[in-house]
């Protein structure tokens, strides 16, 4: 069952959701050299405009590897990362995008990225396509120029999911469960990454990740975690379930609670991404992977992912990979209560969203209570904010848009 899962999740990033049980990572590593830097068109082709609802442009990634991880530093810096051990990076807003490959990494997927500056940022990687290389962290701290290998895990065994940060030394790595255990891992000096399982409550039988927009973990303020998983079935008639596991001391301690999203056993399913806009209010995305219908894919929780409920489904087939708000908070307060931060009431103000997933992406206005779809934006895996007006979504192919509210 866990290599079957991991072959999956492998799987997924790379492919449509009509090529699933045919995809296995294979293809050529483009020829891709560090210098390669790559103009937007000149007209940026606007995709979606009309002054309704905001403006997507393409802009020009430099490669066609397909991109799974997107992180807005600023309006100006971004960093995203792909198969082929492939990066890409801008700073002046995505009007070009400089490309590379990691050397040594051509075979591994970069399932996540976190950008601090345009001079450092770190990649995760999942095991080698070939599974003979271990899940690993990667660090540059000179714009992608040379690259440190920061950690690795033990064995292929050790399927690192994603990581998130809650400043430029300190974060959270959530790995599959192995045995009796969820090895995640932590840093707190920006080099040394640390197993904490032990601190989290054990998994159910075959509880993972979901690797493929680098979402399935948040952070907020300077102590605050959340995690999300999906819990296979016991058996044939049960369904999939997704779990959400909270800190709020940096990962000393866990709480753990479930979340109404399923799927069916003959799916892949769960959670797959979660964001918080501040220590109480959160989204979590996520849903049955092998359908080809919309089903329920989203929940809210207003009470620091203690309790969740079922919001309007996003118009996506299937999942939903990736959730972002235009706007998250990263710096908010890490008190109980809102400190102002909140920019809407429990009915959802005017607090925007974007989910992508295989089949489309959709925003909303008032934090997923409804819903419009991108026109012809399938494909992307990953979305993220630099503040409340700009974001990307990245996906197959090196495609790259930049989002305009």
């Amino acid at each position: 069952m866990q290599e079957r899962l991991r072959t999956l999740k492998g799987c997924l990033a790379g492919c449509t959701l009509v090529a699933l049980a045919s995809c296995g990572g294979g293809g050529t590593a483009p020829s891709l050299s560090l210098g390669s830097g790559a103009s937007a068109a000149s007209s940026q082709e606007a995709l979606h405009s009309g002054g309704k609802g905001p403006k997507v442009t393409r802009q020009t990634s430099g490669t066609t590897s397909s991109l799974i991880a997107v992180s807005a530093v600023n309006s100006r810096v971004v960093w995203a990362s792909g198969r082929f051990g492939t990066f890409v990076v801008t700073t002046d807003g995505g009007a070009t995008w400089r490309a590379g490959v990691v050397p040594g990494a051509e075979g591994h997927q970069f399932r996540d990225v976190q950008g601090v500056s345009d001079k450092v940022a770190y990649l995760m990687a999942i095991p080698s396509d070939d599974m003979t290389e271990p899940s690993r962290v990667y660090k540059t701290v000179d714009g992608g120029k040379t690259w440190t290998l920061q950690t690795q895990g033990r064995d292929n065994n050790e399927f690192f999911d994603c990581f998130a940060f809650w400043d430029a030394k300190s974060g959270i790595m959530m790995v599959d469960s192995v045995g009796d255990q969820l090895p995640i891992r932590r840093t707190l000096d920006g080099h040394t990454w640390m197993n904490i399982g032990d601190q989290l409550p054990p998994p159910l039988p075959g509880e993972s990740g979901f690797a493929a927009s680098g979402t399935c973990a948040a952070t907020q303020g300077h102590r605050r975690a959340w995690i999300t998983t999906g819990v296979p079935p016991a058996n044939a008639t049960d369904l999939w379930v997704t779990r959400v596991f909270r800190t709020t001391d940096r990962g000393q301690s866990w709480s753990v609670t479930t979340a109404p999203i399923t799927a069916p056993n003959a799916s892949f399913g769960g959670g797959a991404s979660i964001a918080f806009r501040d220590a109480q209010h959160g989204i979590l995305g996520g849903g049955d992977f092998g359908s080809t219908d919309v089903v329920p894919n989203f929940a809210r929780s207003s009470d620091g992912g203690k309790t969740w409920k079922l919001g309007a489904s996003a118009p996506i087939p299937g999942a939903i990979y990736g959730l972002a708000y235009a706007g998250h908070g990263r710096d908010d307060d890490d008190g109980d209560g809102d400190h102002g931060h909140d920019r809407g009431d429990d009915h959802g103000g005017s607090i925007r969203v974007v989910a992508t997933g295989a089949a489309g992406s959709a925003w909303s206005a008032d934090e997923g209570r409804s819903w419009t779809a991108f026109s012809g934006l399938t494909g992307f895996w990953g979305v993220d904010f630099a503040n409340e007006q700009t974001g990307w979504l990245v996906g197959t192919r090196g495609e790259i848009v930049r989002i305009d509210f």
